[in-house]
Protein backbone atom coordinates (compact mmCIF):
# COMPACT_ATOMS: atom_id res chain seq x y z
CA UNK A 1 0.00 0.00 0.00
CA UNK A 2 1.91 3.25 -1.12
CA UNK A 3 -0.38 5.43 2.15
CA UNK A 4 -3.13 4.49 4.00
CA UNK A 5 -5.89 6.26 2.30
CA UNK A 6 -9.14 4.53 2.53
CA UNK A 7 -10.50 2.74 -0.06
CA UNK A 8 -13.28 -0.12 0.22
CA UNK A 9 -13.53 -2.99 -2.39
CA UNK A 10 -16.61 -2.21 -3.12
CA UNK A 11 -16.30 1.47 -4.82
CA UNK A 12 -15.08 0.55 -8.47
CA UNK A 13 -18.46 -1.31 -9.02
CA UNK A 14 -20.52 1.54 -7.68
CA UNK A 15 -18.32 3.81 -9.36
CA UNK A 16 -19.12 1.96 -12.40
CA UNK A 17 -23.00 1.91 -11.79
CA UNK A 18 -23.07 5.66 -11.05
CA UNK A 19 -21.38 6.65 -14.28
CA UNK A 20 -23.79 4.07 -16.21
CA UNK A 21 -26.46 6.02 -14.48
CA UNK A 22 -28.06 2.53 -12.65
CA UNK A 23 -27.11 4.13 -9.37
CA UNK A 24 -29.16 6.85 -7.40
CA UNK A 25 -27.19 9.02 -5.37
CA UNK A 26 -28.76 9.23 -1.58
CA UNK A 27 -28.78 13.16 -0.16
CA UNK A 28 -26.49 12.71 2.67
CA UNK A 29 -27.00 13.57 6.15
CA UNK A 30 -25.54 16.75 7.51
CA UNK A 31 -22.58 15.89 10.07
CA UNK A 32 -19.55 18.12 12.02
CA UNK A 33 -16.62 16.60 13.61
CA UNK A 34 -13.67 18.37 15.30
CA UNK A 35 -10.06 18.56 15.14
CA UNK A 36 -9.37 19.06 18.97
CA UNK A 37 -5.62 20.45 19.60
CA UNK A 38 -3.66 20.45 23.00
CA UNK A 39 -0.40 22.38 23.02
CA UNK A 40 2.78 21.15 23.87
CA UNK A 41 6.34 21.57 24.00
CA UNK A 42 6.89 20.19 20.79
CA UNK A 43 3.96 21.94 19.29
CA UNK A 44 -0.01 21.26 19.17
CA UNK A 45 -1.12 17.84 19.12
CA UNK A 46 -4.71 16.23 17.59
CA UNK A 47 -6.83 14.22 19.56
CA UNK A 48 -8.22 11.02 16.36
CA UNK A 49 -10.10 8.12 17.38
CA UNK A 50 -9.52 4.63 15.02
CA UNK A 51 -12.55 3.59 14.41
CA UNK A 52 -13.37 -0.22 14.79
CA UNK A 53 -13.07 -2.85 12.05
CA UNK A 54 -16.01 -4.15 12.50
CA UNK A 55 -17.75 -0.39 11.64
CA UNK A 56 -19.47 -0.42 7.81
CA UNK A 57 -18.14 2.74 7.14
CA UNK A 58 -14.47 3.20 7.09
CA UNK A 59 -13.72 0.38 9.36
CA UNK A 60 -10.24 0.73 10.76
CA UNK A 61 -9.59 4.50 9.78
CA UNK A 62 -8.95 7.19 12.12
CA UNK A 63 -11.13 10.06 12.51
CA UNK A 64 -11.71 12.76 14.51
CA UNK A 65 -14.85 12.92 16.80
CA UNK A 66 -18.15 13.76 14.95
CA UNK A 67 -21.22 12.85 13.81
CA UNK A 68 -24.85 13.50 12.19
CA UNK A 69 -26.97 16.16 12.98
CA UNK A 70 -29.82 15.44 15.76
CA UNK A 71 -33.11 16.89 14.76
CA UNK A 72 -33.70 17.96 17.70
CA UNK A 73 -29.84 20.51 17.94
CA UNK A 74 -32.03 23.45 16.18
CA UNK A 75 -33.50 23.93 19.41
CA UNK A 76 -33.99 27.28 19.59
CA UNK A 77 -34.21 27.24 23.29
CA UNK A 78 -30.76 25.65 23.42
CA UNK A 79 -28.13 27.94 25.81
CA UNK A 80 -26.23 30.09 23.56
CA UNK A 81 -22.69 32.16 23.57
CA UNK A 82 -20.08 33.85 21.02
CA UNK A 83 -21.23 34.92 17.62
CA UNK A 84 -25.00 34.70 17.15
CA UNK A 85 -26.67 32.14 14.66
CA UNK A 86 -26.69 35.03 11.92
CA UNK A 87 -22.90 34.82 11.71
CA UNK A 88 -22.55 31.27 12.04
CA UNK A 89 -25.32 30.95 8.80
CA UNK A 90 -22.82 33.30 6.70
CA UNK A 91 -20.19 31.49 7.70
CA UNK A 92 -21.54 28.12 7.23
CA UNK A 93 -23.50 29.01 4.18
CA UNK A 94 -26.75 27.80 5.52
CA UNK A 95 -29.40 29.13 7.20
CA UNK A 96 -29.76 30.27 11.07
CA UNK A 97 -31.56 26.73 12.07
CA UNK A 98 -29.18 24.52 9.95
CA UNK A 99 -26.16 26.65 11.35
CA UNK A 100 -27.21 26.26 15.06
CA UNK A 101 -28.05 22.23 14.67
CA UNK A 102 -24.34 22.09 12.79
CA UNK A 103 -22.38 23.91 15.75
CA UNK A 104 -24.71 21.93 18.34
CA UNK A 105 -23.31 18.70 16.61
CA UNK A 106 -20.07 19.59 16.97
CA UNK A 107 -20.22 20.56 20.63
CA UNK A 108 -22.34 17.38 21.41
CA UNK A 109 -20.66 14.94 19.62
CA UNK A 110 -17.27 16.00 20.79
CA UNK A 111 -18.54 15.16 24.09
CA UNK A 112 -20.47 11.90 22.87
CA UNK A 113 -17.03 10.37 22.18
CA UNK A 114 -14.48 12.40 23.50
CA UNK A 115 -16.01 13.83 26.95
CA UNK A 116 -14.73 17.03 26.73
CA UNK A 117 -17.39 19.66 26.27
CA UNK A 118 -17.18 23.00 25.08
CA UNK A 119 -19.45 24.98 27.26
CA UNK A 120 -19.76 27.05 30.63
CA UNK A 121 -22.13 28.54 33.24
CA UNK A 122 -21.43 31.96 31.27
CA UNK A 123 -20.30 33.05 28.41
CA UNK A 124 -17.00 33.98 29.57
CA UNK A 125 -16.24 30.41 31.30
CA UNK A 126 -15.62 27.01 30.34
CA UNK A 127 -17.03 24.24 32.91
CA UNK A 128 -13.61 21.80 34.11
CA UNK A 129 -13.66 18.18 35.10
CA UNK A 130 -16.73 16.61 33.16
CA UNK A 131 -15.79 12.97 34.50
CA UNK A 132 -17.41 11.10 37.68
CA UNK A 133 -20.88 9.00 37.16
CA UNK A 134 -23.69 11.80 37.13
CA UNK A 135 -22.20 13.71 34.05
CA UNK A 136 -21.25 10.12 32.80
CA UNK A 137 -25.14 9.78 33.20
CA UNK A 138 -25.49 12.56 31.13
CA UNK A 139 -23.59 11.74 28.86
CA UNK A 140 -25.18 8.42 27.88
CA UNK A 141 -28.49 9.55 27.53
CA UNK A 142 -26.92 11.76 24.97
CA UNK A 143 -25.62 8.68 23.23
CA UNK A 144 -29.10 6.81 23.60
CA UNK A 145 -31.29 10.07 22.17
CA UNK A 146 -33.17 10.18 25.63
CA UNK A 147 -31.86 13.45 26.18
CA UNK A 148 -31.66 16.37 23.79
CA UNK A 149 -28.17 18.87 24.12
CA UNK A 150 -30.75 21.83 24.40
CA UNK A 151 -32.04 19.73 27.63
CA UNK A 152 -28.93 18.80 29.10
CA UNK A 153 -27.74 22.40 29.07
CA UNK A 154 -30.53 23.57 30.79
CA UNK A 155 -29.97 20.78 33.35
CA UNK A 156 -26.33 21.88 33.86
CA UNK A 157 -27.08 25.41 33.63
CA UNK A 158 -24.70 25.73 30.89
CA UNK A 159 -24.41 27.58 27.85
CA UNK A 160 -23.17 26.11 24.32
CA UNK A 161 -20.12 27.91 23.66
CA UNK A 162 -19.60 28.68 19.93
CA UNK A 163 -17.12 31.12 20.35
CA UNK A 164 -14.64 28.15 21.12
CA UNK A 165 -15.03 27.00 17.41
CA UNK A 166 -13.63 27.73 14.75
CA UNK A 167 -15.09 26.62 11.04
CA UNK A 168 -12.43 25.04 9.45
CA UNK A 169 -13.37 22.80 6.41
CA UNK A 170 -16.62 21.41 4.50
CA UNK A 171 -16.39 17.94 2.63
CA UNK A 172 -18.90 15.95 0.76
CA UNK A 173 -19.22 12.23 1.15
CA UNK A 174 -18.63 11.01 -2.81
CA UNK A 175 -22.15 10.41 -4.53
CA UNK A 176 -21.35 6.20 -5.07
CA UNK A 177 -21.15 5.72 -1.38
CA UNK A 178 -24.19 4.43 0.40
CA UNK A 179 -23.48 6.32 3.43
CA UNK A 180 -23.30 10.14 2.95
CA UNK A 181 -22.81 12.91 5.02
CA UNK A 182 -22.37 16.73 4.69
CA UNK A 183 -19.58 17.42 7.04
CA UNK A 184 -18.30 20.82 8.41
CA UNK A 185 -14.85 20.33 10.04
CA UNK A 186 -14.19 22.35 13.02
CA UNK A 187 -10.62 23.30 15.36
CA UNK A 188 -10.93 23.42 19.12
CA UNK A 189 -8.68 23.55 21.91
CA UNK A 190 -8.98 21.30 24.63
CA UNK A 191 -10.37 23.97 27.35
CA UNK A 192 -8.35 23.67 31.27
CA UNK A 193 -8.99 21.09 33.19
CA UNK A 194 -10.82 18.55 30.81
CA UNK A 195 -9.28 16.12 29.38
CA UNK A 196 -10.21 13.12 26.68
CA UNK A 197 -11.03 9.70 26.72
CA UNK A 198 -12.23 7.32 23.97
CA UNK A 199 -16.11 7.22 25.54
CA UNK A 200 -17.03 5.96 21.60
CA UNK A 201 -18.80 3.03 20.93
CA UNK A 202 -17.49 3.14 17.37
CA UNK A 203 -13.58 3.44 18.63
CA UNK A 204 -10.93 1.29 19.54
CA UNK A 205 -8.28 3.52 20.13
CA UNK A 206 -7.42 7.13 21.15
CA UNK A 207 -4.84 9.31 20.38
CA UNK A 208 -3.36 12.52 20.77
CA UNK A 209 -0.55 12.75 17.80
CA UNK A 210 1.10 15.74 16.23
CA UNK A 211 -0.28 16.54 12.67
CA UNK A 212 2.82 15.94 10.83
CA UNK A 213 3.69 12.56 12.81
CA UNK A 214 -0.27 11.94 11.69
CA UNK A 215 0.25 12.89 8.46
CA UNK A 216 3.91 10.48 8.02
CA UNK A 217 2.22 7.58 9.22
CA UNK A 218 -0.30 8.05 6.60
CA UNK A 219 2.29 8.34 3.86
CA UNK A 220 3.78 5.56 4.95
CA UNK A 221 1.05 3.22 4.87
CA UNK A 222 0.74 2.69 8.95
CA UNK A 223 -2.19 4.69 9.38
CA UNK A 224 -5.72 4.16 7.66
CA UNK A 225 -7.55 7.63 6.97
CA UNK A 226 -10.08 9.30 4.59
CA UNK A 227 -8.93 11.94 2.37
CA UNK A 228 -10.91 14.71 4.62
CA UNK A 229 -8.84 13.59 7.66
CA UNK A 230 -5.74 13.65 5.76
CA UNK A 231 -6.36 17.31 4.01
CA UNK A 232 -6.88 18.71 7.28
CA UNK A 233 -3.88 17.32 8.88
CA UNK A 234 -1.92 18.21 6.07
CA UNK A 235 -3.23 22.11 7.05
CA UNK A 236 -2.47 21.70 10.51
CA UNK A 237 0.89 21.04 10.18
CA UNK A 238 2.58 24.66 9.52
CA UNK A 239 0.56 26.05 13.14
CA UNK A 240 3.11 26.55 16.53
CA UNK A 241 -0.27 26.40 18.78
CA UNK A 242 -3.80 25.78 18.81
CA UNK A 243 -4.40 29.50 19.48
CA UNK A 244 -2.79 30.06 15.89
CA UNK A 245 -5.22 27.92 14.34
CA UNK A 246 -8.33 28.73 15.85
CA UNK A 247 -7.40 32.59 14.42
CA UNK A 248 -6.84 32.00 10.63
CA UNK A 249 -10.30 29.81 11.42
CA UNK A 250 -12.64 32.72 9.87
CA UNK A 251 -10.31 32.75 6.71
CA UNK A 252 -10.54 28.99 5.84
CA UNK A 253 -12.34 28.36 2.59
CA UNK A 254 -15.56 26.24 3.02
CA UNK A 255 -16.45 25.29 -0.40
CA UNK A 256 -17.58 21.98 0.03
CA UNK A 257 -15.17 19.42 -1.53
CA UNK A 258 -17.39 16.62 -3.47
CA UNK A 259 -15.47 13.86 -5.13
CA UNK A 260 -16.14 13.61 -8.86
CA UNK A 261 -15.62 10.31 -11.15
CA UNK A 262 -15.38 10.93 -14.78
CA UNK A 263 -14.90 9.06 -18.17
CA UNK A 264 -11.46 9.82 -19.01
CA UNK A 265 -9.86 7.68 -22.18
CA UNK A 266 -11.40 4.47 -21.29
CA UNK A 267 -11.10 4.72 -17.75
CA UNK A 268 -13.44 6.43 -14.84
CA UNK A 269 -11.13 8.86 -13.17
CA UNK A 270 -11.79 9.78 -9.63
CA UNK A 271 -10.31 12.82 -8.22
CA UNK A 272 -11.31 15.65 -4.98
CA UNK A 273 -11.23 18.83 -6.38
CA UNK A 274 -8.48 20.73 -4.85
CA UNK A 275 -6.83 17.52 -3.78
CA UNK A 276 -4.84 15.68 -6.46
CA UNK A 277 -3.16 13.09 -4.10
CA UNK A 278 -6.58 11.34 -3.50
CA UNK A 279 -6.64 10.61 -7.40
CA UNK A 280 -7.82 7.13 -8.66
CA UNK A 281 -8.19 5.79 -11.61
CA UNK A 282 -10.90 3.06 -12.22
CA UNK A 283 -11.17 0.14 -15.25
CA UNK A 284 -14.20 1.28 -16.47
CA UNK A 285 -14.77 -2.75 -16.70
CA UNK A 286 -14.18 -5.35 -14.36
CA UNK A 287 -12.52 -7.57 -16.92
CA UNK A 288 -9.34 -5.76 -16.98
CA UNK A 289 -8.57 -6.17 -13.46
CA UNK A 290 -5.73 -4.84 -11.45
CA UNK A 291 -6.18 -2.18 -8.25
CA UNK A 292 -6.95 1.51 -8.80
CA UNK A 293 -3.96 3.63 -9.13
Amino acid sequence: MANGQWYPPEWPDRIRALAAGTLTPVTPRRAATVMLLKDTGSGPVVHLLRRRASMAFAGGAYAYPGGGVDPRDDDRDIGWAGPPRAWWADRLGVDGAAAQAIVCAAVRETYEEAGVLLAGPDPRSVVGDTTGADWEADRAALVARDLSFAEFLDRRGLVLRSDLLGAWARWITPEFEPRRYDTWFFVAALPEGQRTRNASTEADRAVWIRPADAVGGYDRGELLMMPPTVATLRRLVPYATAAEALADAPGRDLTPVLARARLVDGEIVLSWPGHDEFTRHVPTTTETGGVPA
